[in-house]
């Protein structure tokens, strides 16, 4: 059976690796259809994620289909169309009991930590699976990107008529602003990128952008947009450490802020304006499982609609020469996707 590894940075080969065997008692066998890209698989590829490890089969963010389960699986049967929850954590450790699993000591990801599904088949826990009665192939490969984006906003909480910032216009800052429209909240969005802000106001609904200059302009447009006090809740999704020290400029009197994104890189900031506003800082890592099937009902009934996100498809054979158009700005990917059969 083939699969795409990543051998080290910027090195794709096509492998040979051996047919799952039949799943044991917990376990199932998947088929793969569809793979999203996402900024993890591109900063593994560039070698800047730093919990990426080589060589690796990438791939998580999948629409499968169930082939055979184990002794004692009965969420899921053969047949039946899934997305993957692709952090796979141990049951029995501290964060798992406090049911906290997305950021479990011992979390492996699919694609990241263990081989993901650039192939075929592979075999996974059946409790990482989530059925959809009705999701298209490339649908199910959607949802991972939003639930990080929703489990973001959870931790946020934002209410109705509150002013909230997304910093980043990426793919999971656009996954952030799904689920902040849903809440009634005021959503204000700032990027760097012209085009990323236009296809927010285009393509999302999104009411205000900001374009940041990095002249000190951007707080004086914020204010503007929040009669004067600044957003109460400010979600950075870029992954860059400048933007994440320089967040706390936006945040207001008794604000959030919520960390998305995921630097090597040292965030510092004057302590004295977080301890003068009273601010609450949060970090978001991965989703949780009810998010999963949160998401998959939401598209179901018509509350999120996907077709803006998916800008470029590509197929198994094709990987090796299309993935470095992925990491290209000026190619304007949000969301590529691989199509596995």
């Amino acid at each position: 059976m083939r699969a795409i590894q990543l051998e080290h940075p910027k090195q794709f080969r096509m492998i040979d690796i051996p047919e799952p065997n039949e799943p044991a008692a917990g376990e199932a066998v998947v088929r793969v259809h569809r793979v999203g890209v996402c900024g993890t698989d591109i900063s593994g590829y560039l070698g800047k994620m730093p919990f990426f490890s080589y060589p690796r089969i990438p791939g998580h963010e999948l629409g499968v289909e169930v082939v055979a389960v184990g002794e004692g699986v009965s969420n899921v049967q053969p047949g039946d169309r899934c997305s993957v929850e692709p952090y796979i954590n141990n049951l029995g450790s501290f964060a798992s009991q406090r049911n906290r699993g997305n950021c479990c000591e011992d979390l492996q990801v699919l694609g990241v930590h263990i081989d993901g599904g650039l192939r075929r088949l592979f075999t996974l826990p059946a409790r990482k699976l989530h059925k959809a009665k009705s999701l298209a192939w490339e649908q199910l490969a959607l949802v991972e990107t939003l639930a990080i984006g929703y489990h973001a906003v959870q931790r946020g909480d934002p209410q109705p008529g509150e002013n909230v910032l997304v910093i980043g216009a990426g793919p999971i800052g656009l996954s952030t602003m799904e689920f902040i429209k849903l809440t009634g909240a005021n959503l204000i969005v700032m990027d760097m990128v012209e085009s990323r802000l236009k296809f927010c106001r285009e393509q999302m609904g999104v009411p205000h952008t900001v374009k940041f200059l990095g002249d000190g302009s951007e707080e004086a447009a914020l204010r503007a947009l929040t009669d004067g006090h600044l957003p109460t809740l400010v979600i950075d999704a870029t992954g860059n450490a400048r933007s994440m020290s320089n967040a706390l400029n936006y945040v207001g009197h008794t604000g959030k802020l919520v960390f998305v994104g995921i630097t090597t890189d040292n965030v510092t900031f004057p302590h004295p304006l977080m301890h003068r506003r009273e601010m609450t800082l949060l970090a978001s890592r991965n989703a949780m499982p009810q998010d999963f099937d949160r998401i998959i009902e939401l598209i179901e009934t018509g509350k999120i609609n996907t077709d803006p996100w998916i800008t470029h498809n590509t197929n198994f054979d094709s990987v090796i020469t299309d993935f470095p158009l992925f990491t290209q700005p000026e190619a304007g990917v949000i969301k590529a996707m691989i199509e596995v059969d």
